[in-house]
């Protein structure tokens, strides 16, 4: 049991011991581990996700399409603490300093024409708006076509990137990226993006869960692509609304 516990606060739990009575856990980590987010994703009533933890890698996007060349499976996740090389639309980079956001990037290979997935960046908007409220009880607004916008600054930006079949022009697959700032100050931003970016904390004046919000993103882009291909009509008005 001692090494169990030693193990347990090694990792960044809080475990407070009183002779007589046991081990109490006191706090959990804030971080993006296995455990954590699969504890959340339980504690939301969904089914654990095929999920890959990084500690650090060059893009969870870039890192997703390797993995897909590998024969990675569709619906597998994968969350870093930081980026190296994060990248926006565009080849713009995604400033992702360690242990202040999450930046998430989920694998599908859905059995859809290109067609079909030409909303899929701005649907996506929408359903990471819906993961922020229900972790925060606060609804971000969309700035066309993939940042998320709360006070009227940047939390949060977008990047899909689709690979087809060369010769039938066939979906192999699709990697969407989605980077939040969750507990970055003011100087965590470079000087370029510091006047018009913000984090959910800043924003809201307390502490954000980031393996909780990792939970709620992963339900919602996996209820975005059971949708995905059906009546998107919420999504659309959703979309209007936000935006």
């Amino acid at each position: 049991m001692w090494k169990a516990v030693s193990a347990l606060r090694a990792a960044g739990y809080t475990i407070e011991a009183r002779t007589g009575l046991g081990y109490a856990l006191v706090d959990r980590p804030d971080a993006l581990t296995e455990r954590e987010i699969d504890r959340a994703l339980q504690a939301m009533g969904v089914e654990g996700a095929a999920l890959r933890c990084l500690e650090e890698v060059d893009s969870t996007n870039s890192y997703l399409k390797r993995e897909a060349l590998s024969g990675a499976a569709d619906g597998t996740f994968a969350v870093a603490e930081y980026q190296s090389g994060g990248r926006g639309r565009q080849e713009r980079s995604f400033q992702s300093p360690r242990g202040k956001g999450v930046y998430l990037s989920a694998l599908f290979r859905p059995s859809l024409s290109p067609g079909q997935l030409m909303p899929v960046t701005a649907l996506t908007a929408v359903a990471m708006c819906d993961a922020v409220e229900a972790v925060c009880q606060v609804r971000p607004q969309i700035k066309w076509t993939n940042d998320l916008i709360l006070h009227q600054k940047k939390i949060a930006g977008i990047l899909t990137e689709v690979a087809l079949e060369g010769e039938t022009g066939a979906v192999q697959s699709l990697v969407i990226g989605v980077g939040i700032n969750v507990s970055q100050t003011p100087e965590d931003f470079s000087p370029d993006v510091a006047a018009m970016a913000t984090s959910l904390c800043a924003a809201l004046g307390r502490p954000v869960s980031r393996p909780e919000l990792a939970a709620a993103m992963i339900a919602a882009l996996r209820r975005l692509m059971a949708d995905l291909g059906g009546d998107l009509t919420p999504y659309l008005q959703k979309y209007r609304r936000d935006c």
